[in-house]
């Protein structure tokens, strides 16, 4: 498979398309962004990285931070998160209530709102927001090899001016005991967490580790081999919110959205893969980014539902 020639199609595809989704509103900096736009970017394996369209447009990563977030939380606490998170998909909108009052204050998994906040709850560990930040941007940097990556503070300031459904969420987990530091200093690190900004080509490259067993590629281990799958199964079964069956049955292969417009996407031993469009279909991911991974997993064979030997890349 000529992953150049493939890009290139995907690009040339992706131009074409007339529905392109609607650019979120709800965060007002989101709003301003140009629905135009397409990126691509792929990491492989054997350490090459393809890229196409706009994918040297930084973009807020929104929903995909919770990808590092969690595996930070992991490195702090381990299982014992568990206890305070779930492991199901939702079926919910991300930023729903109704499921927190059935079940206690537990949301159903990190990645959607509730849970994301309780995982900035572990990774504020008593410090002041700044040092969670601080570490947040200094996690993400080194898994890409890249001292560039920032925090959009005009994105921050907007989603703290804005974000009132997640504020109830995290004063009704207060409620719980599950978010155990004050509800500012919480919000106002997971609000910095999701206003990081990347490129597709940056964020392929931070997703490395994810497709090599939980390895950095230039040396040493991120994350065990056990925990770089479960993160893995965590994305297929959560990362696209209510319609995370529907990628699953569509793409077959992990994926974290963010309402920025990009996806992040990992083939086990294969490749990690960053999809940039800022329109958002009706479950609020990414209306091309889900239509390139669709067209790459049909044209690749890459499925985690594949045999090794159907593969082509």
């Amino acid at each position: 498979m000529d992953l150049t020639a493939l890009i290139d199609d995907i690009v040339a595809a992706m131009a074409k398309e007339t529905e392109r989704g609607t650019v979120a509103s709800y965060i007002p900096e989101l709003a301003k962004v140009d629905a135009g736009q397409f990126g691509i970017a792929i990491a492989t394996a054997d350490g090459r990285l393809l890229t196409g369209g706009d994918a040297d447009t930084g973009f807020s990563i929104q929903s995909i931070s919770k990808v590092f977030a969690l595996t930070l939380a992991l490195g702090k606490v381990g299982d014992q998160l568990w206890d305070r998170v779930g492991r199901e998909p939702s079926g919910n909108a991300f930023n729903s209530i109704v499921q927190l009052e059935q079940e206690h204050g537990i949301p159903r998994n990190p990645f959607i709102n509730a849970g994301a906040i309780v995982v900035a709850d572990v990774n504020l560990g008593g410090h002041q927001p700044r040092v969670a930040i601080g570490e947040m941007l200094r996690f993400v940097r080194y898994l890409a090899g890249d001292d560039a990556i920032r925090i959009n503070e005009e994105v921050a300031a907007s989603e703290t001016a804005t974000g009132y459904r997640n504020m109830a969420l995290a004063n009704y987990m207060r409620a719980f005991n599950n978010v155990r530091h004050p509800v500012d200093l919480v919000l106002g690190s997971y609000f910095h967490q999701c206003a990081i900004e990347m490129s597709c080509r940056q964020l392929a490259l931070a997703g490395r580790y994810l497709m090599l067993d939980g390895r950095h590629p230039e040396g040493g281990r991120v994350v065990s081999p056990s925990r770089a799958r479960r993160i893995n199964a965590l994305m297929l079964t959560c990362g696209h919110y209510d319609a995370s069956g529907d990628f699953a049955f569509r793409v077959g292969i992990p994926g974290k959205s963010g309402v920025g417009g990009g996806i992040l996407a990992i083939v086990p031993s294969r490749a990690a893969i960053a999809v940039w469009s800022p329109g958002l279909n009706a479950s609020g991911n990414s209306a091309l980014g889900t239509k390139a991974l669709e067209m790459l997993a049909r044209r690749t064979g890459w499925s985690v539902f594949s045999p090794p030997e159907v593969h082509q890349g």
